[in-house]
């Protein structure tokens, strides 16, 4: 096995497979022409994405000693759930139309109603109807993670891991809903905020998961790797998913341009922004942000102001630094050479995508 399997076609494949299996194996108890609607916007949002979380928790496995038994890729593959789960109630909170270049799962639910002519709200069938879709794949991530077929000592020692990393996405995603609420934020609340949310659940858990399945017991190394390496790699990566939220292409993005700005996030880069900008750069800020109606010169404008006060080069310095330390932080570790190498490719992949 070659190095570059780290991002090939053949891990994407493998996962892609489980996760398949997996689903059609739920289709006896999600049967019934009324449930279709929610197994095939299960598979369509479970059809897409790099499968970065996946493969942190492979080459954990794979660097702590792990072999080729293929219940690994079953146990990774369940993580695309759990992303899958938090995607679409992200979506139904953030009232975003579109993910990965489609409807978002709210939206179509809602325009399942609208065509079909029934009674009652079409937007709120829509956001309940998305919630339980949600709600579903987080029971089935679990499930999944738990008939993996990996050894029963291996998932006993990850399993506090695995609870943990759901109860900090929950946490994350109310934390940012706080943040919104506010209206206000400094850059150590939004970095609380993207750690929860997003850093630790996209790669230091999965990181840490891969490890302890295949170790079967802390080891001191193991939480150092996972904060040094995985902590650092998972900020960089929430910092580069704030920049593309306003600076990114749609056609790479799959979302309107400057899509985060409409719905207000108050993420690092805004933090960043709003701690440098003048007071008529400040204010011009909160009055655009948040305007579910902003346009594309408001856009252009926020963007400008992002730049002028230097928050995007300063996120932009602060991706590469956090990469160099996490990227060193490999060169000691007790971990296999080929897992060494596949966590430098995947930090960079996760740190550099556009989309």
């Amino acid at each position: 096995m070659t190095t570059s399997f780290a991002q090939s076609d053949a891990l994407r494949s493998e996962v892609d497979h489980r996760l398949r299996t997996f689903v059609d194996g739920q289709r006896p108890l999600v049967s019934g022409p009324e449930l279709i609607p929610l197994m095939t916007t299960a598979e369509d949002f479970l059809a897409g994405g790099k499968r970065l979380r996946p493969a942190f928790c492979y080459w954990g496995w794979r660097g702590a000693g792990g072999d080729d038994d293929p219940a690994i890729f079953t146990a990774a593959a369940s993580l695309e759930l759990l992303q899958a789960s938090a995607l679409i109630h992200d979506d139904v909170m953030d009232a975003s139309d579109l993910r990965r270049g489609m409807p978002s799962a709210h939206r179509r639910f809602q325009a399942m109603h609208e065509e079909s002519g029934w009674r009652g709200s079409a937007a709120q069938f829509g956001e309940g109807a998305a919630v339980l879709l949600g709600s579903l794949l987080l029971v089935w991530s679990g499930e999944m993670w738990r008939t993996s077929g990996l050894p029963a000592e291996s998932l006993a020692a990850a399993e506090h891991v695995h609870d943990l990393m759901r109860t900090e996405l929950m946490c994350g995603q109310y934390l940012d809903l706080l943040e919104q609420a506010h209206g206000e934020n400094t850059f150590e609340s939004a970095l609380r905020v993207a750690l929860h949310k997003s850093g630790k659940y996209s790669v230091e858990q999965p990181l840490r998961l891969g490890l302890l399945l295949a170790a079967r017991r802390e080891e001191p190394w193991i939480d150092r790797l996972c904060v040094q390496y995985g902590q650092k790699v998972g900020i960089a990566f929430q910092l580069r998913d704030d920049v593309l939220g306003v600076f990114g292409d749609p056609a790479e993005t799959g979302k309107p341009a400057g899509d985060d700005l409409r719905e207000g996030k108050r993420t690092m880069l805004i933090a960043r922004t709003l701690s440098a900008a003048s007071d008529a750069q400040a204010a011009e800020v909160r009055r655009l942000l948040g305007d579910p109606g902003l346009d594309a010169g408001g856009v252009v404008r926020l963007r400008e102001i992002i730049e002028d006060t230097g928050a995007l080069m300063a996120s932009e310095e602060m991706i590469k630094r956090y990469l160099d330390d996490a990227l060193n932080s490999l060169e000691h570790a007790p971990i296999t050479a080929e897992a060494r190498e596949a966590l430098v490719e995947l930090a960079v992949a996760a740190t550099s995508r556009r989309s």
